[in-house]
């Protein structure tokens, strides 16, 4: 059993590392010149954010990748995680790249960012589908079943075994939770402490299934994301950009795929997913109607345009996370 102390030790280590990555990077983006270009169409508060620097969150990546490794807990889970995050990372890092200091404003086109990350996302399910042990393999933990539960005629399992759609249900899984953490990132603060609570969720259950290099994984996150926070909470003095919000959706993705509760995702995700959700919601509505459900999406403008200061939307949408992860918690007891 990993003792509580090494948790603390990792979050606290990867915090102090992003701190001191912070004042090495951030002037290296402004002479860069990889500032921020706002949209037009977006909220009129958000003009004066115009050329703050992006890409910041290869801080959060390094800070990750030196926590992890550092902690004497290295096994092949946490390579493949260390991996899927930097893959996620690399892909937002060309797009982020191509938009900010090539000032091309389309960054990679739609069908080469999905093309990237299906691949990501087939090699990671290919992977797991390998281990032969119990919990693993092509089975997932399903929700509020603690062992067989019976409904009728119906009996659903702890366990659910997917078989031979098992890679099409990852590769959903992933990229949806990697373009919705990318959709999240969208106030100063948000996607960072939103995946810094996510990830606090996954180290706790990492631990309780035993699964040490996990725990170490997701503390290294919290730590990373904890760390960015100083730089990252309003007014930013930096923003992760696709670097960083592909890279936290990969890992978080990644974290649940390798401990068997994909489903879960959907829950202690909520924000993620009623992010993306708003999205699609106001998609279809103006395409079928012409008319728009929401003052703008993705759902956090729409409450700044409602009249709500920016810091309290981004703290409410923490508040609402923290709930969904206790709820996640009672889920898989």
């Amino acid at each position: 059993m990993l003792h509580q102390k090494q948790i603390i030790y990792t979050i606290v280590i990867g915090f102090i590392i992003t701190l001191i990555l912070g004042p090495l990077i951030i002037p290296f983006l402004k002479r860069l010149k990889a500032g921020q270009t706002i949209r037009e169409e977006g909220p009129e508060s958000h003009k004066t954010k115009s050329g703050t620097p992006t890409i910041g969150g290869i801080i959060i990546i390094i800070s990750i990748f030196i926590t992890s490794l550092t902690s004497g807990l290295v096994d092949k889970d946490m390579w493949v995680a260390l991996a899927a995050t930097l893959a996620f990372g690399i892909i937002g890092f060309i797009d982020d790249f191509i938009k900010v200091v090539m000032k091309r404003n389309l960054g990679l086109r739609a069908y080469q960012k999905l093309t990237l990350q299906v691949s990501v996302a087939i090699l990671l399910a290919l992977y797991h589908m390998s281990q032969t042990h119990e919990a693993l393999g092509t089975k997932i933990i399903v929700p509020f079943v603690n062992g067989s539960v019976q409904i009728g005629n119906i009996v659903i399992p702890e366990y659910l075994d997917i078989g031979i759609l098992y890679i099409p249900f990852i590769i959903f899984v992933v990229v949806a939770t990697v373009n919705s953490a990318n959709l999240t990132d969208g106030l100063d603060g948000l996607a960072a402490g939103v995946t810094l609570i996510v990830a606090a969720f996954f180290s706790l259950m990492a631990i309780d299934q035993g699964s040490n290099s996990l725990a170490i994984f997701s503390s290294a996150i919290v730590g990373a994301c904890l760390g960015f926070l100083r730089f990252n909470s309003h007014p930013a003095k930096v923003f992760m950009g696709d670097t960083g919000s592909l890279a936290l959706g990969g890992a978080i993705a990644t974290t649940a795929v390798l401990m068997n509760v994909a489903l879960i995702i959907p829950i202690v995700g909520g924000i993620f997913f009623i992010e993306t959700l708003s999205v699609i919601i106001q998609v279809i509505s103006f395409k079928t109607t012409g008319k728009r459900v929401f003052k703008m999406t993705p759902l956090h403008h729409h409450f700044e345009l409602s009249g709500w200061k920016e810091t309290k939307v981004v703290t409410v949408f923490w508040i609402v996370t923290v709930i969904l992860c206790l709820i996640g918690a009672l889920a898989l007891k």
